[in-house]
């Protein structure tokens, strides 16, 4: 359970970091592959719009996919480890978690697939984006990318065709990243349920850490109630998240053992 905590806290301080705010702030870049959803009509136009756009590098790079697998493999472990806990503690787990509890088995399935159909250097051997959020990562990938935001991670057959064949018409894929459109799929959607994940294991870090709060005021209160006031100063040098899980579990725990909430603000 200690690597549980560490995995998820070391990835919130990072995140923390490059977003440059408290709490469980996150940076654009590990938000939810979400974006304005399109038809099949607006795919192909937006098919012709990304090859327009895009731009290859001849440069040699390391190989940033597999390693990209393996930390999303771990995150996922950690959380469905953390969620498994709670379950057990008979702790409230919400929607999210428990579709992320009953499912995976088929989540582990298809990381051991990704791994078998992608060998180590094969992305390599694929043309690569020289510039934009892609920059590095090979393009047949950033089209997966774009395909898995705009169908809200409901990719379909005739809508994915569609955009590839308009995608061409402008600048034609080789033949090896055609063959690469499975794979880099099934990446594209591991990749967004990692940054799901995170966010279903920061919500529940901080219900946790909501209700290790409560307990001490209400020990407090029980106890020696004039030396509450020490204990909320506590926290406040603590600086807790002041997200929505964290604010309305303490709410909850206090008000549940009727005990008055103090604003933090």
């Amino acid at each position: 359970m200690h690597l549980v905590w560490t995995a998820l806290h070391s990835r919130r301080e990072h995140v923390r970091r490059r977003s440059g705010a408290g709490g469980t702030a996150q940076s654009a870049e590990e938000a939810p592959l979400s974006a304005e959803l399109f038809s099949a009509e607006q795919m192909a136009q937006h098919g012709t719009t990304l090859a327009a756009r895009h731009e290859l590098t001849l440069s040699r790079a390391p190989d940033r996919l597999l390693p990209r697998l393996a930390a999303n493999e771990k995150l996922l472990v950690a959380v469905y480890a953390l969620l498994t806990r709670s379950a057990e503690m008979q702790h409230r787990v919400t929607p999210a978690g428990e579709w992320l509890l009953d499912n995976f088995y088929f989540i582990e399935e298809e990381i051991r697939t990704a791994k078998r159909h992608l060998p180590p250097g094969y992305s390599r051997e694929l043309p690569r984006l020289s510039s934009g959020p892609s920059a590095g990562l090979p393009r047949v990938y950033d089209l997966a990318l774009q395909a898995v935001a705009h169908s809200d991670a409901r990719v379909g057959r005739g809508t994915l065709s569609r955009f590839i064949a308009a995608y061409q018409t402008v600048k034609p894929l080789q033949l090896g990243e055609l063959w690469a459109v499975p794979i880099m799929l099934r990446l594209a959607l591991i990749e967004n349920l990692r940054r799901v994940a995170v966010r279903i294991g920061a919500a529940r870090d901080d219900r946790n850490l909501a209700n290790v709060w409560a307990e001490q005021m209400l020990d407090v209160v029980e106890k020696d109630p004039k030396s509450l006031i020490l204990v909320i100063a506590d926290m406040a040098r603590s600086e807790p998240p002041m997200a929505s899980a964290f604010t309305s579990r303490k709410a909850a725990s206090c008000s549940t053992n009727t005990f008055p909430v103090v604003s933090m603000r």
